[in-house]
C-alpha cells in the first residue's frame, strides 16, 4: 500500500522540479537558439574583413563590411526613401496574396469539384518562370506599383494556398463526427473545427510568403521600376559602387528576417493553446 504513495510522491516532485526550472530553461533555450547564429555571423564578417584587408581587394570588386557600414550610415537618407518602395509593394502585395490565398484554400476544402479544376492551374502557376512574365506585366499594366504588386502575389501566394487547405483537410474525423451528432451544421463544423484545426497551417504558410514577398518584390524592380532597393542595386552595379548595392542587400536581408519574426510574434499571440501544448509535450519527452 506504501508503494503508491511514494510513486505519487516522487512523480509530484518530478513535475514541481520541471515547473520551477521552465523559466531557466527557456531563457536558456533562447539563448542556445540565438548564441550560434550569433556567433557564426560574427565570424563570418571577421573572415570577411581579414580576407579584404590581407588580399587588398579593391572596394569596387568586394568592400569591407566597415565600408558597408559606412555607406549604409552615409546615404540613410537615400537608402529610406527606396526602403519604404519597397516594403510598401512588399506589404500590398502579401495582403492580397493572403487574401486570395485563404479564399481559394476555403473554397477548394468546401468543393471537392472546385478543388479538382483549380489546384492543376494553381500548382501550373508556379512552374512558370517568374522573370518571363514581368516583362510581359509591364506592357499590360505599365510600369507603376501594378506589376510589382502582381508578381508578389503570383510568388507568395501558393504556400498560403496549400497550408490552409491541407489544416483545413485535417481536422480528427471523430471530432467531425461528435459535432455532427451534437447537430452542427456545416458552418458552425467549419467555424468551430476546421479553422482551428488550420490556424497552425496558416501561420506556417504565412511566414514563408511573408519572406517571399521581398523577393517578389526586387524581382518587379529589376525588370522595371524608378525606385525600390531592387532598382538602387541594378542602378548602383554599373556604376561600380559596390558598397552600395551590397548595403541594399543588407536592407533586404533585415526587411524579411523582421516580416519573418512579425509574423512568428502574431502566431505566438493568436496561439498560445499551441505553444502551450507543444512546451508541455517537450517537458513530457525532457522527464522521460
Amino acid at each position: 500500500m506504501e508503494v503508491v504513495p511514494e510513486a505519487m510522491d516522487g512523480a509530484m516532485k518530478g513535475q514541481e522540479a520541471r515547473v520551477s526550472r521552465q523559466p531557466g530553461g527557456s531563457t536558456l533555450r533562447l539563448l542556445r537558439v540565438w548564441a550560434k547564429p550569433a556567433i557564426g555571423l560574427a565570424a563570418f564578417i571577421g573572415l570577411w574583413q581579414a580576407l579584404v584587408v590581407v588580399f587588398d581587394i579593391p572596394a569596387w570588386k568586394l568592400p569591407a563590411p566597415w565600408a558597408i557600414g559606412e555607406e549604409l550610415v552615409a546615404s540613410r537618407a537615400l537608402y529610406l526613401r527606396h526602403t519604404w518602395a519597397t516594403l510598401s509593394e512588399a506589404l500590398i502585395g502579401f495582403g492580397v496574396a493572403l487574401f486570395m490565398g485563404v479564399a481559394l484554400a476555403t473554397l477548394m476544402a468546401f468543393s471537392r469539384a472546385f478543388q479538382r479544376a483549380a489546384y492543376p492551374l494553381i500548382v501550373a502557376s508556379q512552374t512558370i518562370p517568374i522573370i518571363v512574365i514581368s516583362p510581359l506585366l509591364l506592357i499590360w499594366v505599365g510600369y507603376g506599383l501594378a506589376p510589382k504588386v502582381i508578381i508578389v502575389v503570383l510568388i507568395t501566394f501558393f504556400p498560403i494556398v496549400v497550408n490552409v487547405m491541407d489544416g483545413l483537410r485535417s481536422v480528427d474525423p471523430d471530432m467531425v463526427k461528435m459535432m455532427r451528432t451534437l447537430g452542427a451544421g456545416r458552418w458552425r463544423l467549419f467555424t468551430k473545427v476546421q479553422v482551428p484545426s488550420a490556424l497552425p497551417f496558416f501561420f506556417s504558410g504565412t511566414k514563408v510568403a511573408v519572406t517571399f514577398s521581398v523577393i517578389g518584390a526586387v524581382i518587379g524592380e529589376w525588370v522595371g521600376a524608378s525606385a525600390g532597393l531592387g532598382y538602387l542595386t541594378r542602378m548602383s552595379v554599373p556604376l561600380f559602387l559596390t558598397a552600395r548595392s551590397f548595403g541594399a542587400v543588407v536592407i533586404l536581408a533585415l526587411m524579411g528576417i523582421l516580416l519573418f519574426l512579425a509574423v512568428a510574434l502574431l502566431e505566438r499571440l493568436a496561439l498560445p493553446w499551441y505553444y502551450e501544448a507543444r512546451r508541455a509535450g517537450a517537458l513530457e519527452e525532457e522527464g522521460e
